[in-house]
């Protein structure tokens, strides 16, 4: 399952780079979504087709969720796929993007991977196996010290949870080392396993977002928080519903109380 995420994951970065970037201003090839900050492109849902149908080539039967064109899993494998993950990103030329793509069964992420268009990176993992970054083990930082930590975020679609998170972060500046807002949460998670980022917290990311890259970073030695696939029951843990928060081990349970302090489970 890990060889076919990172094959399909590879072939659909390789095809969205053969894409003409679209124009923010033509209506044709940009929409929105929930809000007018959440665009959807026409490449969005040309790369969403070809992992549709790469994972029936490679993997019939098996069911495939997808944020352009949803679907519902089962119990056996379900794929969970994000054609870009940062459309934002993409958009306006920022090369921090990713395609993702995870094997899920019972609701856990066993195997995943995340392409990176523009940069050509690959990464991945699967259950119990370890983390890679272009066939490379990953590992976390060894940072002990939250007051040094440096914090992946990102904010909801929503104007008002956008100002609450915003209100989160501000409290968390005066205790950690600084934050970075880069606008992909997969590649967050990655720069997480990577050790170029200590922690990562964001709210009201779904499952397409976080699947493949949470155990890039939990193979990688991360302690890692997700809700659970829709329809299950988020931790009891005073975070929220639907938070998802990895760091290094040496600062996990502190960065996890100053979140919840600062009011997370409200978000």
């Amino acid at each position: 399952m890990r060889q076919v995420a990172e094959t399909v994951a590879a072939e659909a970065a390789a095809h969205l780079r053969e894409l003409p970037r679209p124009d923010a201003a033509d209506p044709a090839s940009v929409t929105t979504k929930s809000s007018p900050t959440d665009v959807v492109t026409a490449n969005d849902t040309a790369v969403e087709t070809l992992l549709r149908a790469r994972l029936a080539q490679l993997r019939p039967g098996e069911p495939v969720v997808g944020e352009e064109a949803g679907g519902t899993g089962g119990d056996a494998v379900t794929w969970v796929v994000d054609p870009i993950d940062g459309t934002v990103n993409y958009l306006h030329g920022l090369p921090w993007y990713g395609v993702s793509v995870a094997a899920v069964l019972r609701g856990v992420v066993v195997a995943g991977a995340v392409a990176e268009p523009a940069s050509g990176r690959l990464w991945s993992a699967a259950a119990g196996a370890g983390a890679t970054c272009d066939g490379r083990p990953l590992r976390v930082s060894g940072l002990t010290d939250l007051a040094r930590a440096v914090i992946g975020t990102g904010f909801a679609y929503s104007a008002t949870r956008r100002a609450a998170q915003a209100r989160m972060v501000a409290g968390m500046l005066p205790s950690i080392g600084d934050v970075r807002r880069a606008g992909s949460a997969a590649l967050d998670l990655c720069a997480v396993a990577a050790g170029w980022l200590d922690g990562y917290v964001e709210h009201g990311t779904n499952w397409w977002d976080w699947g493949a890259a949470s155990l890039v970073a939990a193979e990688a030695g991360a302690v890692v928080r997700v809700p659970g696939p829709p329809g299950a029951g988020a931790p009891d843990d005073g975070l929220g519903a639907d938070v998802v928060l990895a760091a290094t081990p040496g600062i996990a349970a502190a960065f996890t109380e100053l979140a919840r302090t600062l009011g997370a489970a409200e978000i």
